[in-house]
């Protein structure tokens, strides 16, 4: 659409409103309001502002339709009517408003924004609202929360902000509510770490401000629909290491040696992997989850899906994952290439061992990763590394090896000497694309 025939639309109005009805209103919103001649809000919204809607104008019930919205204002404006659309406090915090202009256009809509429903909740009990982390948990209901749950889950984005802050403010949902909230920190070993605070039913006549309650409480606790939750911390976050953990750091199952990436080999791995804070890997043989575990921890933003098929070993990831506090990965107990089709597209991949099906792992690696993604894979053997080597020189991957040998010193008397760890083949793959083919041809043309 030009922008000539932009201006000569009449814009959607968003109204930001409360609960306690019109009084919520400036007299600009009110007059909207009142002339306008298609209405779209939530069910209560409609209900409470009904007496102040004008009796020939048509009403929309944007519940459960949100994806519908943008046609109806597209039609309604297309027919040159008065679009006024209700949405709670300010549309533009975790609200409406942003979801409209991404799909109409910021000219085709007018925000005239209310007191967000946090900042009410911080006001009331006088909490500075600029320190706190907006987060909102109005997605689908995913039922509670499970440790290992995937980005998709409903409170995955709210655990993440936990990780990261000391205050938070939450918009609730009828689903993800208080007491939901509550288990999971409780599952995620957070419950001593914070308070809680509830602010139900904020500008209505019923509105209640239950504060200072203790996670495990809280837990059991039901509160009035609609609610906002705030959460502070009550002991001091700490900083954890993001690379290079030593080794002893880490649970790990003994046989002859700990099966663990030694920190070495481990650095080297992840830095090769060329990691971005959301980043997606994939940790395939995860032993005792070192290298999944500070990806997590490095890619922030992102997730690490890992598989390990042994059961003691996968008990052990477990453990691991939960004194380092990681929330951003999955563990599946089983065996590569099995259950890899339902896992997104990678970033980058690392095999840590493969169970005897490590070229048929690398084609499928190959064929899912992302362009300039890397894949690093660790060996001890020779055979695994004629196996790696052949197999990306038949699906014309660019790759190289290197070889690591540490040594470490250790006391002998009253000296030390250096004993070695045994040799570390890391095998590094891209898949090459067909504009990196492309330059190499123009590099060889030249040199000819």
């Amino acid at each position: 659409m030009s922008e000539e025939s932009m201006n000569q639309i009449e814009k959607c109005r968003i109204l930001g409103v409360l609960d306690d009805g019109v009084a919520s209103l400036s007299r600009t919103a009110l007059a909207y309001l009142q002339q306008a001649q298609l209405v779209i809000g939530g069910t209560r919204a409609l209900q409470l502002f009904a007496e102040y809607i004008h009796p020939t104008a048509r009403q929309r019930d944007l519940t459960g339709a949100l994806s519908q919205v943008p046609e109806w204002i597209r039609d309604a404006q297309a027919a040159d009517l008065r679009v006024v659309l209700l949405a709670t406090g300010d549309p533009l915090c975790h609200g409406i408003a942003a979801y409209l202009a991404s799909r109409l256009c910021i000219e085709a809509i007018e925000v005239l924004p209310n007191v967000s429903t946090l900042q009410l909740a911080c006001a009331r009990l006088g909490l500075p609202w600029q320190d706190m982390k907006f987060s909102s948990v109005h997605g689908k209901d995913a039922g509670d929360w499970v440790e290992g749950s995937e980005p998709g889950h409903g409170l995955y984005a709210l655990l993440r902000d936990v990780r990261q802050n000391d205050r938070l403010a939450i918009l609730t949902s009828p689903g993800n509510t208080p007491d939901r909230i509550a288990r999971m920190l409780v599952t995620e070993g957070l419950a001593d770490d914070f308070e809680m605070a509830v602010a139900e039913r904020l500008c209505q006549p019923e509105e209640r401000v239950v504060s200072g309650i203790s996670i495990q409480v809280a837990t059991q606790m039901p509160f009035a629909d609609p609610n906002v939750v705030l959460l502070w911390r009550t002991s001091q976050r700490t900083q954890p290491v993001l690379l290079g953990l030593p080794d002893a750091s880490y649970q790990q199952r003994y046989p002859e040696k700990g099966l663990i990436t030694k920190s070495e080999v481990r650095v080297v791995s992840l830095a090769r992997m060329q990691l971005r804070a959301n980043s997606v890997v994939w940790d395939i043989g995860a032993g005792s989850g070192s290298v999944g575990l500070e990806a997590a921890r490095l890619c922030g933003q992102g997730h690490v899906y890992a598989i390990e098929k042994n059961v003691d070993d996968s008990a052990i990831v477990r453990s691991n994952r939960k004194a380092l506090g990681i929330s951003n990965h999955t563990l599946v107990h089983g065996k590569a290439p099995e259950g890899l089709q339902r896992w997104p597209d990678p970033d980058a991949v690392f095999i840590g061992g493969s169970g005897g099906e490590l070229a048929e792992l690398i084609c499928l690696i190959l064929q899912r990763m992302k362009p300039e993604g890397w894949l690093v894979m660790n060996f001890v053997t020779l055979e695994n590394l004629s196996v790696a080597v052949e197999t990306l020189k038949a699906q014309g991957a660019a790759w190289d090896v290197l070889q690591l040998q540490a040594s470490r010193s250790k006391p002998i008397l009253h000296m030390n000497r250096m004993a070695a760890e045994n040799p570390v083949w890391l095998v590094c793959a891209q898949k090459v694309t067909v504009q990196k083919a492309s330059k190499t041809e123009k590099t060889e043309k030249c040199d000819d």
